[in-house]
């Protein structure tokens, strides 16, 4: 049990299983009562099983989204799971978004989530790290498959940190692709899959994948996760090694992605960002 954990909260929640399983950790460590914001078309209907209550709203419609939760009488809040990146440009948003974004000079997760964060905290919310939930999922640094990474696949490892380091605080993305010492892709605006999927049609299998967050990163949005979607992409391009960020990244379904990984006899380690591969 969290002791720091509140006994009602508020989860905007996102695509994917991630907010269900955060749902689900959040009572097992104390919360006696989860309000659900979610969105039409994105939050998987599942939800409904995980969460005591479920508003459903379109996305975009951030007056609603705060209504909601004001409402409700929520005063800690959790953000989890994706929205779909394109609907940023395609989106029909109400007046309170449009001018949020408005005020954005530069726009990507951390700003607006952070801007929206800033409007929760106008109306008595506190945002908090959606991390605090979900510790279990978020391995320490070390091996986490059978498999060890080959002398190849550690120089690829390297080579990838260094460039999440530089990538990831410029805000271009969390997620490295590295073939023998060759950059094949650096995550933008399309996300994780895509990044991988690119990265496969141009170099192959054998690839090394790197998520990691980005220095300073906030640990209330946008946290690193990996889950079993990604892992059909892994072993669709044959990739050879997934390396993640210890204790600042997200396995969705830990087990499953481990047997996984195993099956597909591919590397899985979770590495410092300040270490070398030789210091685990």
């Amino acid at each position: 049990m969290n002791s720091s954990a509140p006994d009602v909260l508020g989860l905007i929640a996102g695509k994917g299983v991630y907010p269900l399983l955060l749902a689900e950790s959040a009572k097992k460590q104390g919360i006696k009562h989860v309000f659900a914001v979610a969105f039409k078309g994105e939050t998987e209907r599942a939800i409904e099983k995980y969460a005591d209550e479920v508003q459903w709203i379109h996305l975009g419609m951030l007056e609603k989204m705060l209504d909601a939760l004001s409402t409700s009488g929520v005063k800690h809040a959790v953000m989890a799971g994706q929205i779909t990146p394109t609907h940023l440009f395609n989106l029909r948003m109400d007046s309170k978004m449009l001018s949020l974004l408005k005020n954005l000079p530069v726009r990507n997760a951390e700003t607006i989530f952070g801007a929206v964060a800033g409007e929760l905290k106008s109306i008595g919310i506190e945002l908090m790290p959606a991390s605090m939930f979900m510790e279990s999922h978020m391995p320490e640094a070390g091996l986490l498959s059978r498999r060890e990474p080959t002398e190849v696949e550690k120089n690829d490892i390297e080579i990838g940190l260094k460039v999440a380091r530089t990538t990831s605080g410029l805000d271009i993305g969390q997620t490295v692709v590295i073939k023998q010492g060759t950059i094949l892709a650096v995550e933008a605006f399309e996300g994780t899959d895509e990044t991988i999927e690119r990265a496969g049609r141009l170099g192959g299998q054998d690839a090394v994948v790197i998520k990691v967050a980005k220095q300073g990163h906030d640990m209330r949005f946008d946290i690193p996760v990996i889950g079993l979607h990604t892992m059909k992409l892994l072993k669709q391009i044959r990739a050879g090694t997934l390396a993640v960020e210890a204790g600042r990244a997200i396995l969705l379904e830990r087990e499953k992605i481990i047997e996984q990984i195993n099956r597909m006899n591919m590397c899985l380690i979770a590495v410092k960002i300040q270490s070398t591969i030789e210091e685990l």
